[in-house]
């Protein structure tokens, strides 16, 4: 097979081996904080609902994250297998930052993960939220190190190439290269956005079935607060991230546009056919100046185009411009989503508002949908690249590999990925539909009496 096919495939698989990765981290980063935020409740409190739902959604942490686990191994082998050269020739810029999301993050989340799970009856209450809190942490750190080596290739700065790979300059410009800290801020923001909306919705799905109502309108009501706050942070965080994606990666932006020509009082496409080839669009629906106004808050601000970048340097433009727009359509039911919640609270009717129920649920998937099409805009945006404007896709991928080897590994990764997932799912929604139990009077194994300020017996009534 010719070299570009072995390429184009490499491409095929490791998009599809990141993407079905992404998924997993999504939800445990996010989950997570909540997991912290339950027993923190818990601790103060003494109230048997917050360690309910703690039990509860811890068995969703664990599953995601050991899916994560074994996605996440499997990219690394791909680095070697499938992009040799990528790796010989930033191995010692990109080498150092992920052995330091092993070392930060992942033993300090694996450490104390155990205790988090099974370490109920063997240490202290205060311990076990420590622990919690430590896992949290950890994958926050892997977010900062996993993003801060990916934003690099974004934005390379701090290293020079000498003699065939990079060689590193200065650290500290390596790890908050340009577009780390608003790219560090979108994807853990979007995280605790995508966590909220799956607790918001599983917490709906058993207020609509009258299933434990006294335990799901309290994580309802948690999860809605969060959407509402946190919905439009992303958007305040995206426009800043859009502006610094102008500075640093004006193809992308020309992309996310469908902007073929530079000019003034460019128009956001609402709707359109981006045909690379003519350098146009076909049946566009058009707002005047929208373009100009929100990548440079002036109406009239010139907003690059792809006339300005060589054909062979242009990102694919329609992958580009629909996933972006299906990013930024979620980002607005996101929005909608906490509005409602907000006005049904004011109402005082946030747990009786059946069709606000229905909705959360409709959006459990769709922080997932948009972090993967937000990963597409950055990583397809990018492209011929591997590294932005110094390193092409075309000269990382491994001499040796065959297009017939890739292709065989990415109909094997289908089969089993696809099985790997059938049976998360199929134990997820057995974990859901059980949901986290009524409650009872008491629960001698809880000890509430125990925890300091908490009031013996205290207990939240069930009906």
């Amino acid at each position: 097979m010719p070299p570009m096919d072995a390429e184009i495939l490499a491409r095929l698989q490791f998009a599809f081996t990141v993407a079905f990765h992404i998924l997993f981290p999504t939800l445990t980063i996010g989950l997570a904080a909540i997991l912290v935020f339950f027993e923190a409740r818990h601790l103060r409190s003494g109230e048997e609902v917050w360690i309910r739902l703690y039990k509860f959604w811890v068995k969703i942490f664990a599953l995601s994250f050991g899916m994560g686990v074994v996605s996440g191994i499997v990219l690394s082998y791909q680095f070697g297998t499938n992009w040799s050269e990528w790796s010989r020739i930033t191995g010692p810029v990109l080498g150092p930052l992920i052995g330091f999301e092993v070392l930060t993050a992942f033993f300090l989340e694996a450490g104390f993960l155990g205790i988090m799970l099974f370490g109920w009856d063997k240490v202290g209450p205060r311990l076990h939220f420590l622990a919690t809190c430590l896992v949290a942490v950890g994958t926050v750190i892997s977010a900062f190190w996993i993003l801060a080596a990916n934003s690099w290739m974004q934005t390379p700065q701090g290293a020079s190439f000498v003699d065939g790979h990079f060689v590193v300059d200065d650290w500290l410009a390596v790890i908050f290269n340009p577009s780390f800290p608003w790219r560090f801020l979108h994807m853990t923001n979007a995280s605790f956005l995508t966590a909220a909306t799956v607790v918001a919705g599983v917490s709906a799905y058993h207020l609509l079935a009258q299933n434990n109502p006294e335990v799901a309108k309290r994580s309802f009501s948690v999860a809605m607060w969060a959407v509402l706050f946190l919905a439009p942070l992303q958007i305040v965080i995206g426009d800043f991230h859009g502006l610094n994606t102008l500075k640093h990666q004006p193809a992308k932006i020309a992309a996310m546009e469908g902007n073929w020509v530079t000019r003034s009082h460019a128009p956001f496409h609402l709707f359109a056919i981006p045909d690379q080839n003519a350098q146009t669009n076909h049946l566009s629906i058009e707002i005047p100046y929208a373009a100009s106004l929100i990548l440079t808050h002036d109406p009239a601000g010139v907003v690059p185009g792809l006339d300005e970048i060589p054909l062979e340097d242009q990102p694919p433009v329609g992958i580009v411009f629909w996933a972006f727009r299906v990013m930024i359509t979620l980002g607005f039911l996101f929005f909608a989503l906490g509005l409602w919640g907000a006005w049904a609270r004011w109402r005082g009717r946030l747990a009786e508002d059946r069709h606000l129920a229905r909705f959360a649920v409709v959006m459990i998937p769709a922080g997932f949908v948009a972090t993967v099409s937000g990963w597409i805009v950055t990583e397809v945006g990018r492209q011929p690249w591997t590294v932005y404007g110094v390193l092409r896709t075309a000269d990382s991928v491994s001499p040796t590999v065959t297009g017939s080897s890739v292709a065989t590994t990415l109909v094997l990764f289908l089969i089993v990925y696809g099985g790997l997932f059938g049976a998360y799912l199929y134990y997820l929604l057995k974990i859901i539909r059980q949901g986290p139990g009524a409650l009872t009077v008491r629960e001698t194994d809880e000890r509430p009496e125990a925890i300091r300020g908490a009031r013996p017996g205290l207990v939240v009534p069930s009906e």
